[in-house]
């Protein structure tokens, strides 16, 4: 933690007391009814005083972009299909695989061999056939990151590389959009949420993610999960954490994990939060 990004701070909406506060994008769209149906199949959403019908129209109204359709992205989409999200876009340019299935749970046997993109989505359709997916089957990266970042209210990493890490990152502070990240590896994992375009409570601004992490570790100092293996339902234990994340950022509710990281040890069964801060 020894360099800073600069600050880049998209314009702030200004509240009564005169200090910036980010105005989520998903409250700008168009109010939808919630049908009968939608009634009855969120009906343990609506009964909850936090969300209730409202909350389950912003739910509806809200567009989020999931970077890899894998381990973490599983249960971050099935999840927020269930919920009753409006839309979810699916970044992943990757084909479903035989290993894959040990934690990649929104996929099954007969999709071995097709985009994971197109398995995801056909997963979700059977799950909610009222949300609609948009699927891009590319790698991000850090020419077509803000294109694809942009037109979503929220995004979710659920990525294995440093490069998309800091491309979606990057992207998301450049565009005014929260970010929910998450990494794992073997039997532990982490987990926080970005909003560096926002201010806290103290008036400065909100860390970035090379406030957490400055420069990429060296190469081959991280294994990949091919190499160190990994307990698959780690990855649903942090990737429905994001949802959880996402879900509350959407409806406005509870506390996000701004400038918290929460850790995870499987083994010890033990969550621990660290605080950090912008660098200055």
């Amino acid at each position: 933690m020894l360099s800073t990004t600069g600050g880049f701070l998209p314009p702030m909406t200004p509240d009564k007391g005169g200090q910036g506060h980010y105005v989520p994008v998903m409250n700008r769209h168009e109010a939808t009814a919630l049908s009968s149906e939608e009634l009855e199949r969120y009906a343990r959403h609506i009964i909850l005083p936090e969300i209730g019908g409202s909350g389950q129209q912003k739910l509806k109204r809200a567009r989020v972009l999931v970077i890899g359709a894998g381990g973490l992205g599983a249960p971050v989409l099935q999840y927020l299909a269930a919920a009753g999200v409006g839309t979810l876009g699916i970044v992943d340019d990757d084909a479903v695989s035989l290993s894959n299935l040990q934690r990649q749970i929104v996929h099954a046997t007969p999709s071995i061999g097709t985009a994971k993109t197109d398995s995801a989505a056909q997963t979700i359709k059977q799950l909610n056939p009222n949300v609609h997916v948009e699927t891009h089957k590319t790698r991000l990266d850090a020419t077509n990151a803000r294109k694809l970042v942009a037109e979503f209210d929220i995004v979710v990493d659920g990525s294995d590389n440093f490069d998309t890490r800091y491309a979606v990152a990057d992207a998301c502070e450049a565009e005014g959009r929260p970010l929910v990240h998450a990494a794992v590896g073997r039997f532990d994992g982490s987990l926080t949420v970005l909003k560096p375009f926002e201010r806290g409570p103290t008036g400065e601004p909100n860390p970035s993610y090379r406030d957490l992490f400055p420069e990429a570790p060296p190469e081959g100092l991280v294994p990949s999960c091919a190499e160190a293996g990994i307990v698959g339902a780690l990855t649903g234990v942090l990737g429905t954490l994001q949802a959880m994340e996402v879900i509350k950022l959407i409806t406005g509710i509870g506390e996000p994990l701004v400038g918290r990281l929460l850790l995870y040890d499987g083994l010890a069964a033990r969550f621990d939060t660290v605080r950090y801060k912008k660098l200055k």
